[in-house]
């Protein structure tokens, strides 16, 4: 799964920088961009999508359409 790629996809159409997104989240810099590596636990994959509007479903089925 290519979830980084689907999660900048999405916040690059909302203006949210990835590092917005990260410093917002209080997560540490360079966190959401392992995600193309490893699957990010469901909590916090959740706060990301409640923060970009959208569901954690929308985020993962737009990460298996870039394959």
């Amino acid at each position: 799964m290519e979830i980084y790629n689907a999660v900048k996809g999405i916040s690059l159409k909302k203006g949210i920088s990835i590092y917005k997104l990260e410093k917002n989240l209080g997560y540490p810099n360079g966190s959401i961009s392992k995600w193309n590596r490893q699957i990010p636990n469901a909590v916090r994959l959740q706060e990301v999508a409640d923060y970009l509007g959208v569901t954690s479903s929308y985020i993962l089925s737009q990460s298996r359409k870039e394959r």
